[in-house]
């Protein structure tokens, strides 16, 4: 009769995974609170206490460290010596171990590091050739319906297995190391799993794969293609930047993005409304450009969509007559994803190693903003400040972002010199800048980019303040009479 050792820290579904294996002639060997749960729901158990002969000691830290369950783990029962070892120290083999560890990551402490159950995981992955593992309740469904229909597990699925099994123990002692040596910043562990293979990378010479960080929680692992080609390194780069800043707005939103950039970013009275005013923003530069929406997508905006060359379409979910327009363009890639969440932290590769920074939070609360100029902005001009301080964050430096009622209309990012990204700004406006918002994601150096933004009509300023020429800045902010806004955090992006 095949074995199954379980011991769980989480015992969800355990109960359910017992019944189905001594349904299927298996006999089951627990212990501590595992144990008592299952006598509680009347499956037959032998206590690893009455198996090794030794009550659990040292406070429970002393269990299933033993011979007699280390060795029915870890026997290779077609080698006559290993056979012959278990005859004489009363060693029966155990055909699959069940474990999930204590949650140390989210109270460490010493008394939550688990010894006994890492090391009978490390030991049926090891022996994966004849012993299976399961580390997560996720995975008691699959392992229960291939043992009911075949009695056992094939080697490939314990193949699968075992490669889990060693991915949890390697992320559970990493968590353990960064937390003992007392400084998280010099004791960063990163483990990659694959998601999927990329149609290339930036350029189609160039080889392209995701990866997701292990433990995270990315929009991406959940996230689904409903049509179009392969995604490609830029199209999973750029999808990626424009799902991040859509769902800065609670209000329906559209974003247009072109290589990591918006370039059309609008808030409107329907998801139509919305894409229509993001679009309008740079016509030229949403060709072949990514599109996130924050609301279904309707035939409406399907519709308009589909009457311009686009790469990828994000949203939460689209109506099905929605999705059947959408699908008639056999090349766009269209995904339904659900909301990112803030990273614990950002990655960037440099040459032979990786630079890692907090996040980049955006504060919108004009509550904490200065006003330095004599002209005092209205409620309104301190909403409409907010989105353009949202929008300018998601530029890439130096940027100027100028927006007229929640929809920028021009936007000036990735130049070398702060005057330059107000001119591109500016001459992307054009008249639609007459007594709209601008936003810069630095300080000005000088007055001039100050009065060339002036020059085109824009009203209200927002910068993060901080320059040894604020008081110049603010001199030509109210010789225009426009309203100057003071932040106090930069954000560079590049």
């Amino acid at each position: 009769m095949p074995r199954a050792l379980l011991s769980v820290y989480n015992k969800t579904g355990i109960e359910e995974l017992a019944r189905g294996l001594v349904a299927s002639g298996w006999s089951i060997i627990s212990s501590g609170g595992t144990a008592k749960a299952l006598v509680a729901a009347g499956i037959s158990v032998t206590d690893v206490a009455d198996l090794t002969g030794v009550p659990a000691i040292l406070d429970h830290r002393v269990v299933t460290l033993h011979p007699k369950v280390h060795g029915g783990i870890l026997a290779d029962t077609a080698l006559p010596h290993h056979v012959s070892d278990m005859a004489e120290y009363g060693i029966e083999a155990i055909d699959l171990v069940v474990v999930n560890l204590y949650p140390f990551a989210d109270n460490p402490s010493v008394d939550l590091i688990d010894v006994g159950g890492p090391a009978m995981i490390r030991a049926a992955a090891k022996n994966f050739a004849r012993v299976g593992v399961v580390v997560e309740p996720s995975q008691y469904t699959p392992v229960l319906a291939e043992i009911s229909a075949n009695g056992a597990l094939s080697l490939e699925t314990r193949r699968q297995l075992s490669a889990r099994a060693f991915a949890t123990t390697r992320n559970y002692d990493a968590a353990i190391g960064q937390w003992m040596s007392g400084n998280e910043k010099f004791a960063l562990s990163l483990q990659l799993e694959h998601v999927s293979d990329l149609r290339y990378g930036e350029n189609p010479h160039q080889t392209g794969t995701l990866y997701r960080l292990e433990g995270s929680h990315s929009w991406w692992n959940t996230a689904e293609q409903l049509g179009g080609k392969e995604m490609s390194y830029l199209n999973v780069f750029d999808a990626d930047a424009a799902w991040k800043l859509v769902h800065q707005f609670s209000e329906a939103a559209a974003v247009v993005v072109k290589h990591a950039n918006p370039c059309g970013v609008a808030t409107g009275l329907s998801l139509l409304n919305a894409y229509q005013r993001a679009h309008a923003c740079d016509p030229v530069s949403a060709f072949g450009g990514i599109i996130a929406l924050n609301r279904e997508v309707d035939e409406a905006t399907a519709q308009e969509i589909c009457n311009v060359f686009t790469e990828v379409v994000v949203a939460p979910a689209y109506s099905e007559s929605a999705l059947h327009i959408l699908q008639s363009k056999k090349n766009l890639r269209i995904v339904r994803a659900g909301v990112p969440e803030l990273p614990e932290y950002e990655l960037r590769s440099v040459s032979g190693g990786v630079l890692v920074q907090s996040p980049d939070a955006v504060n919108d609360d004009p509550a904490t903003w200065t006003v330095a100029s004599s002209a005092q902005p209205t409620p309104e001009q301190l909403q409409q400040a907010g989105f353009a301080w949202k929008v300018c964050a998601a530029v890439s430096s130096n940027a100027i972002v100028v927006t007229q009622n929640n929809e920028a209309v021009g936007i000036g990012g990735g130049q070398q010199n702060r005057l330059d990204a107000a001119r591109l700004a500016c001459e992307r406006a054009g008249t639609r800048a007459i007594g709209g918002v601008a936003a810069s994601d630095a300080f000005f150096p000088f007055r001039d980019g100050l009065d060339m933004l002036a020059t085109a009509g824009v009203h209200v300023v927002v910068e993060p303040g901080g320059s040894v020429r604020d008081e110049e800045v603010i001199a030509a902010a109210n010789e225009h009479g426009i309203v100057l806004i003071f932040t106090g955090a930069r954000h560079f992006r590049h």
